[in-house]
């Protein structure tokens, strides 16, 4: 059947009827910080777990992982997702972290995704430095923003020299998703890192992990935001000196089946920590 953005309208117009009319939602005082959630911090509950999660913990911002909305799925199943958020007063400011090919038109599908649903900034780690090519064209002709992702410092974007070298020529509107945790277990201090990117940094992974040197080398294990190496104290206080506008995004690796005790600590830290 042809979607036509008639029916699409119409569809949402439906769906806003049939759901159920809550009071809307009273969100935390944000400051100069916006804090979000990287729903694989949630990865063990299904969409309307994570609705249900996020509106108890008063985050309003989520980055979308594909376990939840698929750029892939038919538009109506993506259309009724958009509409839940938009009744609960929740916003998918961004999508990631993506995955993408060396086919442009696979990728085109991604950037439709993002369009629709009004998300500002995509999140991928391509894993061939080509594909930021017909990426960057595609930027430019959705004007919607990518943030590479840095992983550890053996994944091809775990050392910031690299990626600055990679960024150099670019478009502007390529930049940066800087993972505390990861590029806190190569060594690296985030906050110096973040003013090194100079004004590239669209997303951040509000994450922690404690690094031990070892015989065979450094070992990093997640732990709740505030007690681990990384230097989020200092992070926090050269995003408010930069004016930074994007979004912390609370994430952890570890496999949590219930996420509550990690966010709650990450906000109170977050809270108390901010300049």
């Amino acid at each position: 059947m042809k979607i036509s953005l008639q029916n699409v309208l119409r569809l949402g117009s439906l769906l806003m009827v049939l759901l159920v009319t809550q009071a809307p939602v009273s969100f935390a005082a944000e400051g100069d910080l916006k804090l979000g959630v990287q729903t694989w911090t949630l990865r063990n509950l299904n969409f309307d777990q994570v609705v249900e999660f996020s509106v108890k913990h008063k985050i309003k911002y989520l980055e979308v992982i594909g376990n939840h909305m698929d750029p892939k799925a038919p538009l109506e199943e993506t259309a009724r997702k958009k509409a839940i958020l938009d009744k609960n007063g929740l916003v998918a400011y961004s999508f990631g972290v993506a995955g993408t090919s060396l086919n442009k038109a696979e990728d085109r599908k991604l950037f439709e995704f993002a369009k629709y649903m009004g998300i500002k900034v995509i999140i991928i780690e391509p894993g061939d430095y080509k594909a930021l090519d017909h990426i960057e064209e595609l930027v430019k002709e959705y004007d919607i923003k990518v943030a590479i992702h840095n992983h550890g410092i053996k994944s091809n974007y775990g050392n910031p020299a690299v990626v600055r070298n990679l960024l150099q020529h670019r478009d502007q509107r390529i930049g940066v998703c800087l993972d505390t945790g990861w590029i806190t277990s190569a060594r690296f201090d985030a906050a110096a890192v973040y003013k090194e990117y100079k004004g590239r940094v669209y997303d951040i992974h509000l994450k922690d992990k404690k690094v031990h040197a070892t015989e065979n080398g450094d070992v990093a294990t997640d732990t709740f935001i505030g007690e681990g190496s990384a230097n989020l104290k200092g992070l926090f206080k050269v995003l408010k000196e930069s004016g930074y506008s994007g979004v912390l995004a609370i994430e952890t690796d570890n496999d949590l089946k219930d996420p509550t005790e990690h966010m709650t600590k990450a906000i109170k830290f977050v809270a108390e920590n901010k300049p």
